[in-house]
């Protein structure tokens, strides 16, 4: 797959090594507009061009360009990203994906258009401020939800709900959350067929995956929980606190 990522800042460095290590080719995209402080990583540039792919940076600051031209094996272009020329020199019209992580709604905007102009199957941004969103996905965009809010959203998790060791927000009432079954938890060595009955499993709460020695597994009715099960929940809002007592023995 051929990938334009634009933006080098976090966020882009982490796409960037995982797209190379899944053996993409990669095209990085650095702009002054409002992507902030950070580069790229020479040893992601490195990895890309050692596992044999196609690497293209594209820095917009001549003194980075440069740095970068002078000590990797790679293409380096000292361009605008929003510029028709420039992803046009990037080979963007054999690109499978673009995705846009500025720190600028309106650049990850214009990227976008320039992409889609250019017949790229599949768009990906960031986007920082909700109002923009309509604008997105007027344009056809996959989104990605504003990072630091999601951040902010894991930080809080993590306090509010030790137990918790993972998350995902499905909508404003409702979530998966992934917690770590304890030895005092009261659904240890309840099998999930009773465990309701027994009142040890909160109405509005249903197990959707259970992890024991590092296998996954879909549970059924008869299978019994034991501590040190990583388990999966389905629940909404009213019943969080409950299934996190009943898997962890905590009280939130």
């Amino acid at each position: 797959m051929y990938i334009v990522i634009i933006g080098a800042g976090s966020i882009g460095s982490n796409l960037i090594d995982l797209a190379v290590r899944d053996g993409n080719d990669v095209v990085v995209i650095e702009s002054d507009e409002g992507i902030g402080a950070g580069s790229i990583g020479s040893n992601l540039i490195d990895l890309a061009v050692r596992d044999g792919n196609d690497v293209v940076v594209i820095e917009s600051d001549e003194g980075r360009a440069n740095d970068v031209a002078s000590t990797h094996d790679c293409l380096v272009l000292n361009a605008d990203a929003t510029n028709h020329d420039t992803l046009r020199d990037a080979d963007i019209d054999r690109a499978d994906a673009v995705i846009s992580t500025t720190d600028v709604d309106a650049v990850n905007i214009m990227v976008m258009l320039l992409a889609q102009e250019h017949d790229v199957p599949n768009l990906v941004s960031v986007v920082h401020d909700p109002e923009n969103l309509p604008v997105f996905e007027k344009i056809g965009v996959n989104l990605i939800e504003n990072p630091q809010r999601l951040i902010a959203d894991y930080l809080y998790h993590s306090v509010r709900y030790p137990g918790v060791t993972d998350f995902i927000d499905l909508d404003d009432e409702t979530e998966l959350v992934e917690l770590t079954v304890t030895e005092d938890a009261p659904m240890a060595g309840q099998p999930l067929s009773s465990a309701k009955e027994a009142g040890a499993l909160p109405e509005g709460c249903l197990v959707v995956a259970l992890q024991r020695d590092g296998d996954i597994r879909a549970p059924r009715g008869g299978t019994t929980v034991r501590a040190g099960d990583h388990v999966t929940v389905f629940t909404d809002d009213a019943t969080l606190n409950d299934a996190v007592r009943a898997f962890t023995g905590e009280q939130p």
